[in-house]
């Protein structure tokens, strides 16, 4: 079986809203450190999680095998090369997301109604952080930092606490208001008649 396939088998044994999905997109890099700070910083939070890791990810002196990284916690990790993003998202057991702010999963994101940890890296994606995280308020933003104590802390923010909840009402009600736009009637909808 696929790996892919498998780290959505392994979703399904997980509990409801409980996994953080970790990816970086297809163009994003990370020296060592970072990836060691975003691994330390997710393993120390006590969550779960499934992290996205491309063959060329992690740049630099050499490298780190995610086989050896996911043999330190299996049970409450899985490593792949590549996910099915869409199905990955829109699994129940998926609680929130640690994402470069690409604009594709942010909209994925705020149509699902899930919150996310932004670090952006390139082009859009520090815009894209500001709206989501001081505009919006669905999101939460790493400033530019991957320390492994700011992952932590913003990994248990997002899944369970306070802030969560906080964010959940914000995120909840931009969901509602994404879906209401391409129905019919609504804005999207319509603007894409005038379109056509």
């Amino acid at each position: 079986m696929e790996r892919g396939q498998r780290c959505v088998m392994w979703l399904d044994s997980q509990l409801l809203r409980s996994v953080i999905y970790v990816s970086f997109g297809s163009l994003v890099t990370l020296t060592r450190l970072q990836a060691l700070g975003f691994w330390h910083g997710l393993v120390n939070s006590g969550k779960p999680f499934l992290w996205v890791i491309r063959p060329d990810l992690i740049v630099g002196e050499s490298g780190i095998d995610p086989m050896d990284l996911e043999m330190v916690t299996k049970e409450r990790e899985f490593i792949v090369s590549w996910a099915p993003q869409e199905e990955v998202l829109a699994h129940p057991a998926v609680g929130g997301l640690l994402t470069h702010s690409g604009w594709n999963s942010t909209i994925e994101r705020i149509n699902a109604g899930e919150p996310m940890i932004f670090w952006p890296h390139i082009a859009d994606q520090p815009v894209n952080r500001r709206c989501v995280s001081k505009v919006w308020k669905i999101g939460f933003d790493m400033k530019d930092t991957c320390d492994r104590s700011m992952v932590e802390k913003l990994v248990r923010d997002l899944m369970d606490s306070n802030k969560r909840e906080e964010i959940m009402k914000s995120t909840v009600e931009f969901a509602r208001l994404a879906n209401d736009s391409v129905q019919q009637g609504g804005s999207s909808y319509s603007n894409l008649e005038k379109l056509i």
